[in-house]
């Protein structure tokens, strides 16, 4: 039972509460009024930006006033507390915008979701929308109901790695396509096409960075309820090997990076080669052509009909030989 400081009161589903329901019977009931009663296990998804919610929590005396303070605080980097059997989190998860498709939201802003775990409650709150928060919401209204917290807290940061996952593995193929682009050759990709996943991929990596550091708080906390243990252990393995997944796509980026640069190099010593060779083959071209040019008496063929005609096979013949030499001295060998 959740105790009240004063006598329940009903407080309106929108927008102080967004959805609830009640789930210790074997089934899901939606909750329309967040009025502190229940039989069996509850959650609650409060909204932050209403003013109702604030006043609510004050008067939740289930609710440790650490707990209380870390869901009303404007910080919002990730961490976690346990407090008198209560389990406290901000964790960071994708902004859901409504007007966009699934594929466009992995690119979607960083939110904190913040949740307080009792006994008997689960309360998670948000100030702006949260991706994970409408897909648990669908999964609770599917589900045989909840009876232990540590149900409540493995769906919820299951859902939230399943989203993080789900992002990884569009990163990676990605990174695949590009690669084949790489390899394929007619329409090779630049480092400027790597700018957006290296971007997006460290939003992720930082996320679950975040995360991991939460649960290892959680796991080295003497206070955490001994049946919430082994669900923590086993979140914390799986948020381990998802930052594997996330440190082999990121070797997979740095690695094509470092074979586009390697492509980059080597066509700017393609042409530096080019422009080598044509200046070594006009050298003595130029030369001539210089020679021919001066204003001075006793230039050979100025008097002669033919002097322009033979002034120029001797430039070509010249450039000719400088080619024959190169050639000899293996300069023109690729």
């Amino acid at each position: 039972m959740i105790h009240m400081t004063q006598p329940p009161q009903r407080y309106p589903a929108e927008p102080g509460l967004i959805w609830g329901f009640d789930l210790g019977d074997g089934a899901a009931h939606p909750i329309e009024y967040c009025d502190g009663e229940g039989e069996g296990f509850r959650w609650l998804h409060l909204s932050l930006a209403h003013q109702g919610t604030t006043g609510w929590l004050d008067r939740l005396d289930a609710l440790p006033e650490d707990v209380r303070d870390m869901l009303l605080s404007p910080d919002s980097h990730q961490h976690a507390l346990v407090d008198d059997g209560v389990v406290g989190c901000v964790l960071h998860d994708f902004e859901r915008d409504f007007e966009q498709t699934e594929a466009a939201r992995t690119g979607a802003q960083i939110g904190a979701l913040r949740f307080a775990l009792m006994p008997r409650l689960m309360i998670t709150a948000r100030l702006h929308p949260i991706r994970s928060a409408d897909i648990v919401r669908h999964k609770l209204a599917r589900s045989a109901g909840i009876e232990e917290p540590a149900e409540a807290l493995e769906l919820l940061i299951g859902t939230i790695a399943g989203g993080i996952a789900a992002v990884v593995r569009e990163l990676g193929l990605d990174v695949q396509r590009i690669e084949d682009a790489l390899l394929d050759g007619r329409d090779p990709p630049t480092a400027r096409d790597l700018i957006g996943i290296r971007r997006r991929h460290a939003r992720v990596h930082r996320m679950l960075d975040g995360l991991r550091a939460v649960f290892r708080r959680l796991e080295g906390d003497e206070d955490l309820p001994g049946a919430m243990i082994a669900t923590v252990e086993k979140l914390s393995q799986r948020i381990q090997a998802l930052g594997a997944d996330s440190l082999g796509v990121q070797r997979q980026i740095l690695q094509l990076r470092e074979e586009i640069d390697i492509q980059v190099d080597q066509r700017t010593n393609q042409n530096l080669y080019i422009l080598s060779i044509m200046t070594a083959l006009l050298l003595p071209a130029t030369f001539i052509t210089g020679l021919f040019g001066m204003n001075t008496g006793g230039l050979p063929w100025a008097q002669s009909g033919h002097g322009t005609l033979l002034a120029t096979m001797l430039a070509l013949g010249t450039a000719g030989a400088t080619y024959m030499f190169l050639r000899f001295m293996g300069f023109m060998r690729r």
